[in-house]
């Protein structure tokens, strides 16, 4: 890709800007332009759900968008399920396209490519009256108490996660040898925190040293290459690999069994997959920690339609649960068998229980 993710952004805000001002133009004329939140509440059948990740070949992304099936299909609705590939142009345009159209009732669970991209989308959404929830990636300073229809932005704490992955890895090395650490895409807060969570690590177990560190974009592809690359490069000085999601750390696993190194390097990675959570059950992995897809893909459209039915008003959702850290958990071999089958509980999706995961404030 030849555009970065922050130069995408900053220039297609002028496309969603326009598709904005086309709604605005439409309403004015009577057409089917949009009404600004909390003029009116929508019928639960009317309401328009929208998910869209990067891709389905990563299986954290397609557990998200299996939950947001099962919290449609629950509601009688149908999700539709938008994919970029990781290309910040492409989402961008998605957005525009959909802000294009009658935005009246429609609600967006989006994880935007990185940081930069988050502005624009926000902005969009919320001047078309478009109801929104972000997850992942955005400013610090950028915040949903400062929009009408950005609902909430969800994340995981990503300096706890990587620490926790960190601690694991050193711990299952004996405390002492070398690592190299898989990088995220690095315009994300998730690999950004990620790995200042593994730095903290580091200065908690001195005698673990980091031998090189790359990103591999969350791609199990990518990462499989650089991992060959890297335990080339350094050999048997690699005792353990630090990835910053689960995609990554088995493409790990698959680079060390074609270095005919299985089992004598120790692997962890994020997000709690079911093929991680398999290979930590039976000991090819040491530790995951648990971003559960299926209720994110749920939880941040039921937030979106309980407040386009009237059911959840913008103004009493409180502070905290603007932005927030949703609950997490390290998973080891001794836990990983709770964690084998995860599956969404409707209860979760109901309006009064939308924030009952949540682990505190986002500041």
């Amino acid at each position: 890709m030849n555009v970065t993710p922050r130069s995408a952004a900053a220039i297609l805000s002028l496309s969603l800007a326009a598709a904005v001002l086309a709604g605005c133009s439409e309403q004015a004329g009577g057409g089917n332009g949009t009404a600004a939140a909390g003029e009116a509440t929508c019928e639960p059948s009317k309401v328009r759900l929208v998910g869209q990740v990067r891709n389905e070949s990563n299986p954290y992304e397609a557990s998200w968008l299996a939950g947001g099936d099962e919290f449609a299909k629950s509601v009688g609705l149908t999700q539709e399920r938008l994919t970029y590939d990781g290309d910040s142009t492409k989402q961008q345009e998605q957005i525009s396209q959909i802000l294009a159209g009658d935005t009246k009732c429609l609600v967006m669970n989006v994880l935007p490519n990185g940081d930069s991209d988050t502005p624009p989308i926000v902005k969009g959404a919320d001047q078309a009256g478009a109801y929104l929830v972000t997850q992942w990636n955005k400013p610090a300073d950028l915040k949903p108490a400062d929009y009408k229809t950005w609902l909430s932005h969800i994340t995981y704490n990503g300096v706890e996660s990587g620490q926790q992955i960190g601690d694991a890895l050193a711990t299952a090395i004996g405390g002492t040898g070398g690592i190299i650490a898989l990088q995220g895409v690095l315009d994300t807060a998730a690999a950004k925190d990620r790995f200042v969570g593994l730095q903290n690590s580091l200065k908690k177990n001195p005698g673990v040293t980091l031998l090189d560190q790359q990103a591999a974009n969350f791609s199990r592809a990518e990462a499989l290459t650089v991992t060959k690359t890297l335990l080339t490069k350094h050999g048997d000085h690699v005792k353990g690999i630090w990835a910053a999601n689960d995609d990554m750390a088995l493409g790990a696993l698959e680079a060390l069994q074609q270095a005919g190194k299985a089992g004598k390097v120790a692997v962890v990675g994020i997000d709690a997959v079911p093929d991680a959570v398999t290979a930590v059950k039976n000991g090819t992995m040491t530790a995951t920690v648990s971003s559960d897809g299926s209720w994110q893909g749920g939880i941040g459209l039921a937030i979106g339609f309980c407040a386009a039915t009237g059911k959840l008003k913008v103004e009493d959702i409180a502070a905290a649960n603007r932005a927030f850290f949703a609950e997490q958990f390290l998973i080891t071999k001794d836990n990983a068998g709770e964690f084998a089958a995860p599956k969404t509980n409707p209860a979760d999706f109901e309006c009064g229980n939308v924030f009952n995961r949540v682990a505190g404030p986002l500041t």
